[in-house]
């Protein structure tokens, strides 16, 4: 039975008795009690910062406190409406507004700019103050995330995320008083760093300073080109997001109506990327199963590969774990794959003419499109992907009501799916379509569609055991990059015995994706539950029984793993420089002639030794008086990771480098200089 509140659990709000419940601050208790405080620098996900000071209240006996800072007290009075207070949060909003370059309706945030919404929730009419009117460049380096610098007000959302939840730090604090910015190291561009490219910063950013890297108008251009026959494929996540923007419940249902949207717009045809989810079932659960019989066909535990970001983390944080992923690509690169070969000549148009276009909820899948292991005959196979954002703002720009249109079914053949497919939206899913996959052609099949609620649910890190088979798998569920490489930590040490890892980068997986509209409190739930709910309402929920993958295999493939397969749905991964293009001079002068030499101090080189290496070389470079002669650099990668530490002296590449093998090199390569 519910208990009462007492005095001693209780704070007073604006008048009114609050439970404090598990809140963890001020702020926390005033929502609870029906008051919206404006913030900027809060996220109940990230650490406190109190940066904007827009959430300060008045508690009686202390005067004005912030109160996502504060913890609240029994018996605590708190007001947060004084007519002090209303002229705090003007003075903050305004000092906001002069910091931040705004470009009226072209700004990307136009239609839903949360810097505008608070100036007319506390009263801002005018901008008392001037001006600061920075034009700093624009950073475009980077296919998911563009930057804006001018529009930042400092607020450290996106460190914050970027730290505390990804692990990542690839933005940071830079500068001291009014120089202060925000950027990536040395100044690069976000594409030229180590961002991953999952876009969580541009999720929090309030102002437009990060965004989605937009192809609306290229998307356009192909729609318009009279040449062109342009196709879709839309992602799981899109159909329970994308009615947020129209005015409809978070989790909505929208998928046929889109899709007529989507024909309105100009494509020949559109197809679900969740057929492709089925055909990555298959393929990672054929990949599984031969892991699982034998270590030869690759180790445990096999990691999934479906989200790009996580595969870039581990490619630049994590290369030894590289031989665990999957070597499968997502689903939206297999659809690439599939549309090349077979499209054309289903439509009867020429390779050259057919334009493929995706509708992702994900900025990472734009970076990933980009990549050189998704090009065939020298181009993209998905030309251009477009977040949900983005394609609600073509409907909107095209004059077309969402709301009014009649569903439509998607086309064959890649329209047809399972409910297992549709999981691949949520934390959890990619998991337990395998594990229901897994019973199928495993098990006895008894839980062939059942639904696994050990891998659902809330929390960064789950963990399910399941006997299929006569074997037991142990499978790990994973959101949030930080917390993925703890998980390897612990399955590197022996804390954590692990078959089958499933990771996706953005908290609660696809849903929460940062090409989705910006979530209220609560939306991000409601998309998960929705995703939950078509998986039951198809009347298939086992990837197995998608007939049209297997008239796939009949017709094309042959069967999971074959070369066919292997040359459309599968790819590659190599170990990536984590800052790019980037050396560090150790000694004096410029290089000028100078015989140039690099030790790697990546990760996987650090661990192997390559400081020591360093120290050890510049030592012996000082005591054989080759200072004239030599320069030594650190850099940060030399991509031969898995055989470091390594080291580049001229053009050659040393690896498992001891001090003296450097300078026996160096040596012989100073020697074979031409003298004079």
């Amino acid at each position: 039975m519910p208990t009462t509140a007492t005095a001693a659990s209780t704070i007073t709000v604006d008048g009114r008795t609050v439970p404090i419940g598990q809140a963890r601050n001020l702020l926390e208790v005033v929502r609870a009690s029906g008051v919206d405080l404006p913030t900027f620098c809060y996220h109940s996900e990230l650490s406190v910062h109190g940066a904007c000071r827009l959430c300060v209240v008045d508690v009686k006996g202390r005067g004005v406190m912030a109160s996502c800072s504060t913890p609240p007290e029994a018996g605590m009075e708190v007001v947060t409406r004084t007519e002090p207070l209303r002229r705090m949060r003007r003075t903050s909003v305004e000092l906001l507004l002069a910091a931040h370059n705004p470009e009226g309706p072209s700004c990307d945030r136009a239609a839903a700019c949360e810097l505008q919404d608070v100036a007319r929730k506390v009263g801002v009419e005018r901008v008392r103050f001037k001006p600061m009117g920075r034009d700093l460049p624009l950073d475009r380096t980077s296919a998911a995330v563009h930057r804006d610098p001018s529009k930042c007000i400092l607020c450290g959302d996106c460190v914050r995320m970027c730290a505390e939840v990804q692990g990542v730090s690839a933005l940071d604090f830079a500068h001291r008083g009014a120089a202060t910015t925000v950027q990536p190291a040395f100044g690069r561009g976000l594409g030229e760093v180590d961002c991953v490219g999952c876009g969580q910063c541009a999720r929090v950013c309030p102002t437009a300073a990060l965004i989605p890297a937009p192809e609306i108008e290229p998307a356009w251009k192909l729609l318009t080109a009279p040449s062109t026959t342009a196709v879709a494929q839309i992602a799981p996540a899109v159909r329970v997001a994308i009615g947020e923007r129209f005015g409809l419940p978070a989790g909505a249902e929208t998928t046929g109506r889109m899709v007529a949207a989507l024909r309105r717009l100009g494509f020949a045809k559109v197809y679900d990327t969740t057929f492709t989810a089925d055909l990555t079932v298959w393929e990672e659960g054929a990949e599984f199963v031969r892991r699982l019989r034998s270590s030869d066909e690759g180790p445990l535990p096999l990691m999934t590969s479906c989200c790009p970001a996580w595969v870039k983390w581990v490619e630049q944080f994590r290369p030894d774990a590289l031989p665990n992923l999957s070597s499968c690509r997502s689903p939206q690169g297999m659809f690439g794959g599939l549309a090349r070969r077979l499209l054309p000549k289903a439509l009867g148009i020429e390779a050259k003419d057919l334009a493929v276009v995706s509708i992702m909820p994900c900025t990472a899948k734009k970076a990933e499109a980009a990549r050189e292991e998704l090009r065939s005959e020298g181009r993209r196979e998905i030309d251009h992907v477009l977040t949900t954002e983005e394609l609600a703002r073509m409907i909107d720009g095209a004059g077309i009501r969402l709301g009014d249109l009649e569903p439509e079914p998607f086309d064959q053949p890649f329209g047809m799916k399972t409910g297992a497919g549709l999981l691949f939206g949520a934390s959890g899913g990619v998991a337990e379509a395998v594990l229901r996959y897994a019973d199928a052609v495993l098990g006895d099949g008894s839980r062939r569609d059942a639904v696994w609620e050990e891998v659902r649910g809330p929390g960064a890190l789950r963990v399910a055991t399941a006997t299929i088979g006569g074997r037991t798998i142990r499978v790990g569920v994973v959101s949030g990059l930080r917390n993925a490489g703890q998980v390897l930590d612990d399955v590197k040490a022996g804390r954590l015995a692990l078959d089958i890892i499933e990771v996706m980068a953005c908290p609660g997986g696809c849903v929460n994706g940062a090409g989705q509209p910006r979530p209220a409190r609560g939306a991000v739930d409601s998309r998960t539950a929705a995703i939950h709910r078509a998986d039951r309402c198809e009347h298939r929920q086992n990837s197995a029984d998608n007939e049209e993958v297997g008239k796939l295999y009949k017709n094309t493939l042959g069967e999971p793993g074959s070369h066919t397969s292997h040359e459309l749905l599968h790819t590659t991964y190599r170990p990536r420089r984590r800052i790019d293009d980037l050396d560090l001079l150790l000694t004096a002068g410029e290089p000028g002639g100078k015989l140039l030499t690099t030790v790697c101090l990546g990760t996987s080189c650090h661990l192997r030794g390559s400081q020591g290496v360093l120290r050890g070389l510049l030592d012996a470079v000082d005591a054989k008086g080759w200072g004239a002669q030599v320069d030594v650099r650190a850099t940060f990668c030399l991509e031969q990771c898995a055989s470091g530490p390594n080291c580049k002296i001229g053009k050659e590449v040393l690896t498992a480098t001891t001090v003296d093998k450097a300078v026996a090199e160096i040596g012989a390569q100073l020697a074979a200089r031409p003298q004079g």
